[in-house]
């Protein structure tokens, strides 16, 4: 008599949520890992501020669902992602919140890490090139040597509104400060360094860090109001405070040989 055996070898899949950073816009600055994962979503959940080219490398059976949150316009409020991403995660195997520039710099991307683990969800994080890192495309460095001792990264909008309260202390370090949403709070900014005897420190807002319409503008942080609304600068837009936004002109400055005078 002849038994035969059939062993069945069933592969154990989880769900998992990875929560992927895009970068700051340009379709290149994606990392390798980011692509992947983009690539064999199941579901895609993607921000605002996330470059709609990227949509084009998910499959054409991955679901994509736009939950972004624009300034003074259409919003997708938090709560409702929460509950998107809790559905997806219990029907699907591979879900992508897909967040511009880095998910953990005020990207909210840790809320979502514990909506995932509270349900019993493998997370993933995989990190972006935030846009703060994005300002030494324009040839502003975040730090250097002599001359900026480190980097404060600050909000200009709290859950309350309000500007975060460290930027009374960053205005007397000798660090270089950077400021994310805070296109509603310039006044603020500016009226903060000058009560501090520090109007003249230059300042630089860069708006679409890294896209093909980028713009850029310098001036000392006193007059980054009156900058802004002449030059009509907008969100997205990142504000760099310290002597790195002129170090370019500065060190070039002294490169150049000294013309001989006739």
């Amino acid at each position: 008599m002849f038994y035969i055996f059939v062993l069945f070898i069933v592969k154990n899949t989880r769900n998992v949520l990875k929560i992927v950073g895009s970068g700051p816009g340009d379709l290149e600055l994606l990392t390798i890992k980011a692509y992947k994962c983009i690539e064999n979503a199941d579901i895609l959940l993607y921000d605002n501020l996330v470059n709609e080219k990227m949509l084009d490398i998910a499959s054409k059976k991955c679901q994509k669902i736009y939950v972004g949150k624009r300034p003074y316009g259409k919003c997708v409020p938090q709560e409702n992602i929460n509950a998107l991403i809790a559905y997806y995660c219990k029907r699907f195997s591979n879900v992508v919140r897909l967040k511009g520039g880095d998910p953990y710099v005020f990207g909210r991307g840790f809320e979502e890490w514990l909506v995932a683990k509270t349900l019993g969800v493998d997370v993933e994080y995989v990190p972006g090139i935030s846009s703060m890192q994005g300002v030494g495309l324009n040839d502003i460095p975040l730090t250097h040597r002599g001359i900026s001792e480190g980097v404060w990264a600050l909000t200009g909008m709290k859950a309350d509104g309000d500007m975060a309260a460290d930027l009374s202390l960053a205005v007397h370090c000798n660090s270089t400060v950077v400021i994310y949403m805070g296109m509603r709070k310039l006044a603020e900014i500016a009226r903060t360094y000058l009560m501090n005897g520090k109007g003249d420190k230059p300042a630089a807002i860069i708006q679409q860090v890294s896209q093909a319409n980028e713009k850029k503008v310098v001036c000392k942080v006193k007059d980054l109001v009156k900058v802004s609304r002449e030059t009509r600068m907008s969100h997205p837009a990142i504000i760099v405070i310290g002597e790195v936004v002129n170090l370019q002109h500065d060190l070039l400055s002294l490169l150049r040989p000294e013309r001989n005078i006739v």
